[in-house]
């Protein structure tokens, strides 16, 4: 039941971008423990209502390519989509590498673009491969973009969503990107135009960040392992052991809602037990808005009580 004017969303996605997971549960400057991000963000996910149908991991999933990190990745991560119904997208970052990655999650042996693309109940999901062997920076090749302006030539049910791990977007908090983003974006541009792409979703910059392009909004995930400290005191680049999240990404007709999940737990201050929500759901409308938005009534007044209980 719907609590509100807007009915449930047609789509669920988490969104989450950047494990950096290492073999043998090794840590990221000897400090970093990728692995226990990944699975706080995990344990995190299980507790989403609605869960998703999907979760889309934007690159960076191995930190060094190794083929054990990539196969520690499915032992953590399919269980868990499983038991949540739901799929899995499997985006290239710049620290992955293309014959391991596609050995290693695809089991086909393969080293050129791994580009992808998957049905969600009529929601289109292109992966697309940014990565460029040898170096971090991002870019697309003819035939890549040939073949993405032949598959949006058809239009989805629900529209398209495109994963990439080089957003291309600007990056004013934290300019060392600028070096490493994804090149020649008008190209991408002119192939996205009047096509079906709901919503660009992207990673490598370890922030939440928001913007459009080509008309498309774009969603930055922060990472599972450490992040870009955003404002750092006389520091070019900044990398810290906190602040992780994903982002849930929920789908209506005509728009998108995002919403970042931060991974550290914190002190709940106030609250009410899950149990209220069908008391909630038992009132009329009219009830609910006289005994829960008025600001005199028990439930605001005597300690969160609803009435009737």
């Amino acid at each position: 039941m719907q609590l509100g004017q807007y009915p449930a969303p047609s789509h669920v996605i988490a969104h989450l971008s950047d494990p950096h997971l290492l073999a043998a549960g090794a840590r990221q400057y000897g400090v970093v423990d990728p692995e226990a991000g990944l699975v706080r963000a995990l344990e995190r996910l299980a507790h989403v209502d609605p869960l998703p149908q999907v979760l889309v991991f934007t690159g960076d999933l191995a930190d060094k390519a190794e083929p054990a990190a990539y196969a520690r990745l499915r032992e953590l991560v399919e269980p868990a989509a499983e038991a949540m119904g739901a799929q899995v997208v499997w985006v290239m970052g710049n620290h992955d590498e293309r014959a391991e990655y596609s050995l290693g999650l695809f089991g086909a042996e393969s080293d050129g673009p791994q580009d992808r693309v998957y049905d969600v109940t009529g929601l289109r999901v292109v992966a697309l491969d940014t990565s460029v062997p040898g170096y971090h920076h991002g870019e697309l090749t003819d035939d890549q973009l040939a073949w993405l302006r032949d598959l949006l030539a058809t239009p989805a049910e629900h529209g398209t969503v495109l994963a990439m791990h080089h957003p291309p977007i600007p990056v004013p908090m934290l300019r060392a990107a600028e070096i490493i983003e994804l090149v020649e974006q008008d190209r991408l541009a002119a192939v996205l135009q009047g096509s079906d792409v709901r919503s660009i979703v992207g990673g490598h910059f370890h922030f939440s960040s928001y913007s459009t392009f080509a008309g498309v909004p774009v969603s930055v995930a922060s990472a599972s392992c450490y992040t870009s400290d955003p404002a750092p005191v006389s520091r070019f680049v900044s990398g810290v052991d906190g602040h992780q999240a994903f982002t849930m990404m929920h789908f209506y007709g005509d728009r998108i809602v995002h919403t970042v999940v931060p991974l550290a737990g914190a002190t709940e201050v106030t609250g009410y037990p899950s149990d209220v929500v069908a008391q909630v759901e038992a009132l009329s409308p009219e009830d609910r808005r006289e005994n829960i938005s008025r600001k005199g009534s028990p439930f605001n007044v005597d300690g969160g009580q609803v009435p009737g209980t």
